[in-house]
């Protein structure tokens, strides 16, 4: 070999060399760190922790950090002051905030639920329970303007009862102090969400009657949202968020609910498996869980006839302003298998 191509080639050796010696070489970027506000830890948003645990996320190169704010007042706050980059909570708050007349208000690029996740538990079964037979009697329900206590009105309004004046409700207890005054002997029913229906109900000490959102239908209830400027600034990473809710999605309407505790066990650690499992069928049964991250006009529109009906909303908000699609619809033009 001459001078000359011994010197190339020792250049180029040590060019490999070097590539492969570099940190980083060859490897995957790191993923982008994403912080996710949950409105509550509950099994109705199982879609979501099974994209978490199933790696979806991290698979679209995101990595979560997941805080829990225990109401949508708290999450909404987080998301308006930037302690985190995106808020799961209801439509509503987003709403509010934009009436408020906010410049860098909330907008919803994906849905997770197709309904209210509340049910209606009495003291004894109740195999023809009607709405009517609520007349007269006393629920305790959630907080005024929650939109879960707005939900349980709408469908007492449905049967046409006035849920202020022909049924006593019970609205002043802490959410998770109204299974305990149930279980102490307070009211003839109670709205509750799982699995502290099901826990109830293997107790002897209720039986669910109802579904509040079966009974409602379909509406606007927990979605993402992120700020004005977040969306601007990264609309890939939406895009790709958006992603791995829909596998998470389309996983959970394909398996069964044992498949769906196994994943998401790790989140309820304290919870009782078969109690998980009773909750999941129970939410599948009633539809649920959203098959799809698209938030329809129709169902905005029916959580503003929700909050209209109870006296919370006096001018509607536009859909348009509050909810985006694309990066949904791009999401379910692309994504076939989970």
């Amino acid at each position: 070999m001459s001078g000359k191509r011994f010197w190339v080639a020792m250049a180029l050796l040590a060019g490999l060399l070097w590539a492969a010696a570099s940190p980083g070489a060859g490897a995957a970027p790191p993923p982008e760190r994403v912080r996710l506000s949950e409105v509550v830890r509950s099994v109705f948003y199982a879609p979501l922790y099974v994209s978490i645990n199933r790696g979806f996320f991290r698979e679209e190169g995101i990595e979560i950090e997941l805080s829990t704010a225990w109401g949508a007042d708290k999450g909404a706050a987080a998301l308006l002051s930037g302690a985190v980059d995106v808020g799961f909570f209801g439509p509503e708050a987003g709403i509010y905030v934009y009436q408020q007349g906010a410049a860098n208000h909330f907008v919803a690029f994906a849905e997770l639920t197709a309904c209210d996740g509340s049910f209606l538990v009495a003291r004894r079964p109740l195999p023809k329970f009607r709405w009517r037979d609520v007349k007269g009697k006393t629920i305790i329900g959630g907080r005024p303007g929650g939109v879960p206590e707005m939900c349980l009105e709408y469908a007492i309004r449905q049967a046409g009862l006035d849920p202020l004046r022909e049924v006593k409700l019970i609205r002043n207890l802490a959410f998770t102090a109204t299974a305990g005054a149930f279980e102490a002997g307070t009211g003839d029913f109670v709205a509750l969400f799982e699995p502290t229906a099901s826990l109830l109900e293997r107790e002897g000490k209720g039986y669910v009657v109802a579904s509040i959102g079966a009974s409602v239908g379909p509406t606007a209830y927990t979605a993402f949202h992120v700020r004005k400027d977040y969306l601007l600034r990264h609309p890939e990473t939406i895009q790709r968020f958006t992603n791995a809710i829909y596998r998470g999605q389309l996983w959970v309407q394909r398996h069964k609910a044992e498949e769906i505790v196994e994943v998401i066990a790790p989140f309820f650690p304290e919870a009782d498996r078969d109690i998980l499992r009773r909750s999941v069928e129970r939410y599948q049964k009633v539809g649920a869980y959203q098959a799809h991250p698209l938030l329809t006009r129709e169902s905005f529109e029916r959580l503003q006839d929700i909050i209209q009906a109870a006296g919370e909303l006096k001018e509607r908000a536009p859909y348009d302003r509050l909810v985006i699609t694309r990066f949904a619809q791009r999401a379910m033009e692309r994504i076939v298998e989970p």
